[in-house]
């Protein structure tokens, strides 16, 4: 009797890429020791997947292409319609991820029990019934168009989706999905490849939306390889510090949308509370005025967001200076501490520096340079800044305040929040009508700012 032979092949953990024996470095993304062997014996394929078939497309010129505009789905829920750009696009295929803990199921599920206006199927492949009941409970919502299925073959999602017609399916989660074309285990590169392949080709087909929960590795990536994320339509990243309440959703890949929005909640026993105005948690609440405290004037994406720069600048104990952030680029600091030493005449090269993005999450708007330069020149010489007080303004290499764009949201917001004063760039000057009851402080050079802020 003759045996059947298994095929196997090799598979870059980092990119995907495939290969028929091991190498060492991966000509495709050239990673060292990145190859591993799966079992790619195919067997035989469902009739409901045969049925995933794209129909047959002519060549059109774009001009006779029929352009509707389309509609977005609401999902109940403000900050994830802002992140996707205003809803969720039909047949569209999103992949949510972030590490274990950090609340993604908890948020999916969130979204399933409030959307009473959607059909929702949530399939999870890691909790039971009971467990995703619970949860639930807790919440404190049961919504009835809510449907809980405990699978991981796709096979049977298929036959389950097909006799529900749900408008809407959430998998939890992609990495024990497996499928019967593949021989591997769950969760290996080639499960979690195609896998994915069949929902995208399900979603498109069908024009129903599917949402991929994914688990990261230690290096902050998703699991999985790198292709993973270019089959999808949409990326998100749901982040946050653990010793902090709030959670971060933001985009990494948009087809549909921007990737600057992000979306703030707060951790509760209940559940996931939305943040419609972050600025209020991020700017701690003080009886009395610290030295080394600066409000920065920061945006993402279209939305304003005020934030609390902490500086501590101290005396090198142990000979070589320290320098440390928490939410800013490190690099990025030292280019700062570097201008304020080399054009300003600001001895810190002495001295530990360390700053701190108070709320536990991370800024990378370059106007709150301004706000960091003014918390360290303030920590330095211990003179507090008045917490009525806010900057705007990104520093360059030469030592001047140069320009940031939507100026005039952020004074706005500014001024909405209470703040009397607002440094920003001379060169952002646009002539602002006298509407504004906030004063506009314009500076041109670190040294313009020093003289009028510790004056």
């Amino acid at each position: 009797m003759s045996k059947i032979k298994i095929k196997s092949a090799y598979f870059c953990s980092n990119c995907g890429a495939q290969s028929p024996k091991w190498i060492g470095k991966c000509p495709s993304c050239g990673e060292w020791n990145t190859y591993v062997e799966e079992i790619i014996q195919n067997t035989n394929i469902s009739t409901y997947k045969n049925s995933l078939k794209n129909k047959n497309n002519l060549p059109k010129p774009i001009q006779d292409i029929d352009f509707i505009g389309e509609p977005r789905i609401n999902t109940g829920n403000n900050e994830i319609n802002r992140v996707l750009g205003g809803g969720i696009v039909p047949g569209s295929l999103i992949l949510i991820g972030g590490e274990p803990g950090i609340g993604k199921s908890t948020l999916m599920l969130q979204l399933s029990v409030k959307a009473n206006n959607l059909k929702i199927l949530y399939v999870s492949g890691e909790e039971s019934e009971q467990q995703l009941r619970m949860r639930a409970e807790r919440i404190g919502i049961i919504n009835k168009n809510c449907f809980i299925l405990t699978e991981t073959f796709t096979d049977n999602i298929f036959k389950h989706i097909n006799n529900l017609k749900p408008e809407l399916v959430i998998i939890d989660s992609v990495q024990t999905l497996q499928t019967d074309t593949i021989d591997s285990s769950p969760g290996s590169i080639s499960q979690i490849k195609e896998c994915t392949a069949e929902f995208q080709r399900f979603a498109k087909q069908y024009g129903i939306p599917v949402f991929l929960i994914g688990h990261i590795t230690k290096d902050g990536t998703i699991a999985g390889p790198k292709i993973l994320e270019h089959i999808v339509d949409t990326v998100l990243l749901f982040e946050g510090e653990r010793h902090y309440g709030y959670r971060i959703i933001r985009a990494s890949k948009n087809r549909f949308g921007s990737t600057s929005e992000i979306g703030i909640f707060e951790m509760q026993h209940y559940g996931l509370l939305e943040i419609n105005n972050p600025s209020e948690i991020l700017i701690s609440q003080k009886n009395e005025n610290f030295s080394g405290i600066a409000i920065a004037a920061s945006l993402e994406g279209m939305r304003p967001i005020f934030i609390e720069v902490q500086a501590l600048v101290s005396s090198a104990v142990y000979g070589t200076p320290q320098r440390s952030t928490t939410g800013f680029d490190l690099r990025r600091l030292s280019m700062l501490l570097a201008v304020l030493e080399k054009k300003c005449g600001f001895r810190l090269g002495i001295k530990d520096v360390f700053i701190n993005i108070a709320g536990g999450i991370r800024i990378d708007d370059p106007a709150i340079d301004l706000a960091v330069v003014s918390a360290v020149l303030s920590s330095t010489h211990d003179i507090s800044i008045n917490t009525k007080t806010c900057f705007a303004g990104e520093v360059g290499l030469s030592g001047e305040i140069r320009p940031v764009q939507r100026i005039e949201q952020r004074i706005k917001e500014a001024q909405k929040l209470g703040f009397n004063n607002i440094y920003i760039s001379n060169f952002n000057n646009k002539n602002f009508d006298n509407t504004y009851k906030i004063k506009i402080k314009t500076v041109s050079k670190i040294e313009e700012l020093f003289s009028d802020l510790f004056s």
